[in-house]
């Protein structure tokens, strides 16, 4: 148990550490200034639903009197919210703006609502003060304040907003969230645009797919935060797996992280641990059966048919196994992101129609799709009969004969996972399906296959192979010629693939001249015939929650702190439609640079519900990207197919002090 002063001191440390500001923000003078270097593609609807934020440029804050001097003593009245998901930092952000705000003006107020946007449309929050603040500083989670789901997406929604904050008397409001929260802290500054209320985003999600370049890939938001935090917690918890399964030796551990649409966890994780094998989904979406292709040349070609699919990818999983078990390593780690499904082919396909079908039954009929067949059974035969009635009356549908067809082989469980109702932004909700078990099912039935037929096998240490047939009086050259197909000098033997049974152990030997056919086969050799014989067993996990609520690593603890201080400073400047962002984060802290990104350019057409919505894109991993290329490149390393132990990586380390560095994310370090 731990020591209670070694555990008081480890909180207090917590508590106690004070982030570093950025630079320009210890300076008594400080100004901002529109950086017109800094170009955006604005999309037409941009331009329509969102044109006073259009308008804005980057800015940047400076001490060397370049631009407008930032006023710092009239009075500010700062509302705050938590919006979606937690991430670790969020209160490092409040604090941050805390203690900017109350540093530059006692007479600065900051109140927080409550359980998300929804405690803005309801009026329910909390003034916060500096008792709050500490209570809360450098720990994860946004208990604080709660947070919600709520979204403000119709126009009830916004005047009840803005009477909660004129009410108030709230001077501006700062949204920490999501893309998605973003989205609506952007179309919320357009609504209260004429009303002298502010709004700021703050860019939150533990996925890191909120990472934005202006059109010239100049990096203005490396990365969101709590990122870091969350990738460092799995990490630590996979290099676990990784040393449990080197001293017990029979399990594959099939982790499962965070990340529906990107797969940046399950990058920095493998980067910061080495497991066995990383799947990339933008990898596998970006793949290409040349095979397939090349055999179709001069045919149709239906170019979805050369795709990643399901049995494929098990077959790259078993190959891993196969050869790892040769080594006499039947254990490893396999990591997955959350959302691997949806960069499948074939999959991906399923999804788009089936969203479809229930999009366009929601529109034609009173009830909703689930409610009218909420047994899988039901759900199933409308599909059936929509199929059946196109092919009849000879119409193209969404749903054909073939989908129907192909959507029989999947297993029941998937089938319903498919069907299941989408999330309030019309997402297929992977988080709720069993990837891993979908994926590890057909792992195991190849296997079996594998085994049956004498491929799968366990490898034997020749070491061991000799001592148990020099205490059996047996000669132990002339036995491994008719037992093992490869070279007696190795370090590990594999029986011929012809021998898969007892019985055909037996008529080897007999093959051999070394048991007449009057006689069993010796012991010892049975035995070790039953060594060779793999068990495979494997323990899934799925890290996510547990990221959410994890302390905010010395990275997140100084990034989120200064994201609430730049917060502050864009309400400062009249900034509105603004999501802060600090800059060049890979670098020493002595270089960070603030600064505000406008949020309206950022917004492309995305389809939710059936339908094209305005939001802010999500960044998926750069298959041309030094980081992934670096993963790329050691991947080989990676599998232990060879002797000995597995090259594993210890995470980095991390320590909440001031007299010590940081150590920033691995995708940034290698990107920059």
């Amino acid at each position: 148990m731990l020591d209670k002063n070694l555990e008081s001191g480890f909180f207090e440390n917590r508590c106690s550490y004070n982030p570093p500001k950025c630079l320009v923000f210890e300076s008594e003078e400080i100004y901002s200034e529109n950086d017109f270097s800094i170009e955006f593609d604005i999309h037409p609807e941009a331009a329509r639903l969102l044109p006073d934020l259009c308008k804005n440029r980057f800015l940047s804050f400076n001490n060397e009197n370049k631009g407008k001097k930032i006023d710092r003593i009239s009075p500010r009245r700062i509302g705050v919210v938590f919006s979606g998901g937690p991430a670790p930092g969020g209160h490092n952000v409040i604090a941050g703006l805390f203690d900017l705000a109350k540093g530059a003006n006692p007479e600065n107020r900051i109140f927080g609502f409550l359980r998300g946007p929804e405690g803005i449309i309801e009026g329910h929050y909390i003034e916060v003060d500096s008792d709050t603040v500490n209570k809360y500083r450098n720990k994860g989670g946004f208990s604080m304040l709660k947070t919600g789901r709520t979204k403000i997406d119709t126009e009830e929604k916004k005047e009840k907003c803005l009477k909660t904050c004129k009410e108030m008397k709230l001077d501006s409001l700062v949204i920490i969230g999501g893309d998605d929260s973003n989205t609506n802290a952007a179309f919320l500054a357009q609504s209260f645009y004429n009303q002298g209320i502010q709004v700021i985003g703050v860019p939150k999600t533990i996925d890191g797919d909120i990472q934005i370049k202006d059109i010239n890939g100049k990096v203005l938001c490396p990365i969101s935060f709590g990122f870091h935090s969350a990738a460092r917690s799995f990490a630590i918890n996979i290099k676990n797996l990784q040393t449990d399964a080197a001293s017990d030796v029979k399990y594959w551990h099939i982790c499962k992280v965070m990340g529906r649409v990107a797969s940046h966890l399950a990058l920095e994780v493998g980067l910061q641990t080495h497991p066995n094998m990383v799947l990339i989904g933008e990898e596998l979406a970006d793949y290409v059966d040349k095979s397939k292709l090349e055999k179709s040349i001069n045919k149709e070609r239906d170019y979805s048919a050369y795709g990643m699919t399901l049995r494929h990818l098990s077959r790259t999983i078993c190959d891993l196994i196969v050869k790892r078990a040769a080594m006499g390593k039947n254990y490893g780690i396999l990591v997955i992101p959350e959302g691997l499904l949806e960069f499948i082919n074939e999959i991906q396909t399923f999804i788009i129609k089936l969203n479809a079908v229930i999009s366009d039954y929601n529109k034609t009929h009173d009830n909703d799709f689930h409610s009218d067949f909420p047994l899988l059974d039901l759900k199933l035969d409308y599909l059936r009969r929509m199929a059946r009635q196109a092919q009849e009356d000879g119409l193209i549908t969404v749903w054909t004969s073939r989908d129907d067809d192909l959507f029989n082989d999947i297993p029941d469980f998937f089938k319903e996972g498919l069907l299941m109702e989408r999330d309030n932004h019309g997402n297929f909700q992977f988080s709720q399906v069993e990837t891993d078990r979908i994926i590890m099912g057909l792992v195991t039935d190849y296997l079996k296959i594998l085994k049956d037929n004498g491929t799968y096998k366990l490898g034997i240490e020749r070491n061991w192979y000799l001592k148990r047939m020099k205490e059996a009086g047996l000669d132990p050259e002339r036995y491994a010629s008719a037992v093992f197909e490869n070279s007696f000098s190795d370090k590990f033997l594999l029986r011929k693939k012809e021998i898969i049974s007892k019985k055909t152990l037996r008529q080897a030997l007999i093959d051999a001249n070394l048991i007449s056919n009057d006689e069993d086969s010796p012991r010892a050799v049975v035995k070790i015939f039953e060594k060779t014989i793999p068990k495979f067993k494997m323990q899934t996990h799925f890290y996510g929650y547990d990221g959410r609520g994890a302390d905010p690593t010395a990275f997140d603890s100084n990034y989120t702190y200064n994201l609430g201080a730049t917060s502050f400073f864009l309400i400062l400047s009249g900034c509105s439609g603004y999501m802060a962002c600090v800059r060049h984060l890979e670098k020493d802290f002595s270089m960070w640079e603030p600064g505000g990104i406008p949020i309206a350019p950022l917004m492309h057409l995305e389809e939710r519900k059936g339908k094209l919505d305005l939001v802010i894109e999500k960044s998926l991993v750069d298959l041309d990207s030094p980081a992934f290329k670096r993963l790329k490149s050691m991947r080989d390393e990676w599998l232990g197919i060879y002797p000995g132990e597995d090259k594993v990586r210890d995470p980095d380390p991390d320590i909440l002090c001031k007299d010590k560095k940081h150590i920033p994310p691995m995708i940034l370090s290698l990107n920059s």
